[in-house]
């Protein structure tokens, strides 16, 4: 995108972190001091794109397990900007009655989403913040597409980490678990600290100075956002060894076996 052509009331001198991921991602829906920062945090750890490329990859293979189990409903969190297999997309391929309600809090997000997505049979976006997750949760929106008495999926994917310490991510993701029906599933995938301890000052200074700080953290805390919920295999690990599907994600995942993100899928019984 050119800074030329957004509109005037968008802020084009901070760097939006839903926009750097979608330039981690090959995307164009980002500006000149999205990518500066973006190339900032990759100068302190190269791995950030392939991380964030895998991370995508598992959202799609978990979404895709899931439909093909029977999950019809998905309610994805902060969504991020609207680029290759979506969730709606993934799951419609396995179940073309899957309904899908994507909410992001960034006014951005919102309009590239309602923009792309407007009118697509069966999925909705809803404007509201994970800080807040009775917002989502009764929000009418929300509840007049998904039936909570029924299993659904709740997709918490590289956007925990977007949560301060002093928010209480284990109490906001305890909501969500929650919320969850019988049959009902949590979708989460985290930035961990463990892989590269020597780049996380960098990176995390880089995105002190964007729209959200970032915050790392360690495996054990990442495992425990999945409270008691009944993992399914295998388990929390690296997005890239989470059922790899092809000969080159299973390249990916032997190659690249420090986990610079991780992720699980979980069931409530």
């Amino acid at each position: 995108m050119d800074d030329r052509t957004a509109p005037e009331t968008l802020d084009l001198s901070t760097p939006n972190v839903a926009r750097m991921y979608d330039y981690y991602l090959g995307g164009k829906d980002n500006f000149a001091a999205d990518r500066d920062a973006a190339e900032k945090a990759l100068e302190f750890a190269p791995q950030i794109r392939i991380a964030a490329q895998h991370n995508r990859a598992f959202m799609g293979r978990a979404v895709r397990y899931l439909a093909e189990a029977g999950v019809r409903q998905f309610l994805d969190i902060g969504t991020g900007l609207p680029t290759q297999s979506n969730v709606h997309e993934v799951a419609g391929e396995a179940a073309p009655d899957a309904r899908v309600v994507y909410v992001d809090n960034d006014p951005v997000v919102l309009a590239h989403g309602r923009a792309i997505l407007g009118g697509t049979e069966n999925v909705h976006i809803v404007q509201a913040d994970l800080r807040r997750p009775e917002e989502i949760l009764e929000c009418h929106e929300v509840r007049e597409r998904l039936d909570f008495d029924r299993p659904l999926a709740i997709l918490l994917v590289a956007i925990v980490h977007f949560l301060q310490d002093a928010d209480d991510p284990e109490s906001i993701v305890a909501r969500f678990r929650a919320a969850l029906p019988a049959g009902g599933h949590l979708v989460l995938s985290h930035v961990c600290g463990e892989a590269l301890p020597e780049s996380v000052p960098g990176v995390t200074e880089v995105y002190k100075h964007s729209s959200t700080p970032i915050v790392a953290r360690d495996p054990e805390r990442i495992k425990d956002f999945f409270g008691d919920l009944e993992l399914v295999e295998p388990g929390v690990v690296n997005v890239a060894q989470w059922r790899p599907d092809t000969p080159e994600t299973k390249r990916i995942a032997d190659k690249y076996r420090r986990p610079y993100f991780l992720a699980g899928v979980a069931r409530k019984n």
